[in-house]
């Protein structure tokens, strides 16, 4: 799609609504000449160039990538208006478009009722979750894996609740015989299970942990705020296909968080979570002398612990979820691309010389290391370290970032490594522009150079 004739036509279709209310001129305070916004703009557009290239495939560092063209235009369009999705009187068609756009969502997880709505970051959705999960059990605290966001300490801390790590397994999963032991001492009201770390996109066995439900009487919260939309690949034919077990169990769960920013082509700005029972909304219940008067429909801002939010954000998501569905054969095949990407890069990893893979990916994130001798934990992290500044500093640059691996996971999954230190850094590749696909080998040839030794 041609994105600046889309845009030129945003701006003429509001314009011609706008008109239909009568023409007025701005108020004079507001004015500003070209030529002071000329060099205003001039300044503005040359401080934009200190940013990495998040949108090219040879920048594989960080969860950063530009939202869909669709995504733009509705956002840009909406913004014109300037709607704010707290209630129906400050949005009433973009309020229209979040339910839709949330509706699908909770289908996607293969909720049947659900109660849900868009956040500002996956953050405050977990932040919501967590809320309305001390409600139902006050005075019990959430337990979450050790590999887990660290939003959910900090939410713990923000709520007055206890929050509880529990370790991993040797592949980074949430170990649930230690969970079991930490439930029987009651101290425990929600489980947080993660699908799809930040760090290298492990998923927590969802299904597993559904028997601790019922044998302890938990909340089950699943955060998918990275993995959520890789729910579109369980099952699904070829290597990208997903064990469908985790994914399907997520209906089952009481709650989940997802960021459409992220796989789901998104900018900044749109979170989620849902919630299995519309029966919570009572937690949020509260009263405002001047809104929510345009309608007795339930207001997203009744159902809701932020108060602003943008209805361009909901417009964003509503356009691209009529253009890339979130189903298999829409959105799917964009989640499909970065994960054959992660396992054509892991197959080359382990075949080479200079360069060996920490764990095989589950997601579209790659994790691996520098061969070094003698293979030391401080020899590794400080390969590791040079390798991510000469491929940024380099000619022809490759954009990486590191993860802080600990002793124990290391001795987990590489126990000839010498643990002479608490942990190293590896190097850590997130592969979510689907366009990595046709960069793999561009990208794992110039790591491989840069990791030679000299």
């Amino acid at each position: 799609m041609d994105l600046q004739h889309w845009l030129a036509r945003a701006t003429h279709a509001i314009q011609d609504w706008a008109d239909t209310f009568g023409t007025y001129e701005p108020h004079p305070s507001l004015l500003v000449d070209d030529e002071r916004f000329a060099a205003a703009f001039t300044e503005f557009t040359g401080r934009l160039k200190d940013n990495y290239p998040f949108f090219h495939p040879h920048y594989a560092g960080q969860m950063l990538k530009p939202p869909h063209p669709a995504a733009v235009v509705g956002y840009l369009t909406a913004m014109l208006i300037n709607p704010n999705n707290h209630a129906l009187d400050g949005g009433p068609a973009t309020a229209r478009m979040e339910r839709e756009a949330v509706a699908r969502l909770a289908a996607m997880f293969g909720y049947d009722t659900h109660l849900g709505h868009l956040t500002t970051s996956g953050t405050i959705a977990n932040l919501e979750a967590l809320f309305v999960a001390r409600e139902l059990h006050p005075g019990r605290g959430v337990a979450y894996s050790a590999d887990a966001h660290y939003t959910h300490g900090r939410m713990c801390h923000v709520l007055g609740v206890k929050g509880h790590p529990v370790r991993t397994d040797g592949q980074g999963r949430l170990d649930l015989q230690a969970l079991e032991d930490l439930l029987r001492t009651g101290e425990v009201g929600t489980v947080v299970l993660t699908a799809g770390t930040t760090g290298l996109g492990v998923v927590d066995p969802v299904h597993e942990a559904l028997a601790l439900k019922e044998r302890h009487g938990v909340r089950l919260h699943v955060d998918a705020a990275y993995g959520g939309f890789f729910t579109l690949l369980a099952g699904a034919d070829g290597p990208e296909g997903l064990p469908p077990e985790p994914w399907r169990a997520i209906a089952r769960c009481d709650s989940i968080v997802v960021d459409p920013h992220k796989h789901g082509l998104q900018p900044y700005g749109c979170g989620a979570v849902l919630f299995r029972d519309p029966e919570v909304g009572r937690h949020y219940l509260h009263d405002s002398p001047y809104t929510y008067f345009t309608s007795t429909e339930l207001h997203l801002g009744e159902i809701s612990l932020e108060c602003s939010r943008a209805g361009a954000a909901a417009a964003a998501l509503w356009l691209t979820f009529q253009l890339l569905p979130p189903t298999p054969d829409g959105l799917g095949r964009v989640l499909a691309a970065g994960r054959r990407a992660a396992l054509d890069w892991a197959g080359l990893i382990t075949a080479s010389d200079v360069l060996e893979l920490y764990q095989q990916p589950e997601l579209d994130i790659v994790g691996y290391f520098p061969v070094v001798e003698p293979a030391t934990l401080t020899g590794i992290d400080a390969a590791s370290a040079r390798i991510l500044a000469d491929g940024m500093a380099s000619e022809r640059p490759v954009f990486l970032s590191t993860l802080k691996a600990g002793r124990e996971d290391f001795a987990a999954r590489h126990p000839k490594i010498t643990a002479d230190a608490d942990g190293a850094r590896i190097l850590r590749s997130v592969l979510m522009k689907p366009e990595s696909e046709h960069h793999v080998e561009h990208l794992h040839t110039r790591v491989e150079e840069i990791a030679r030794p000299r």
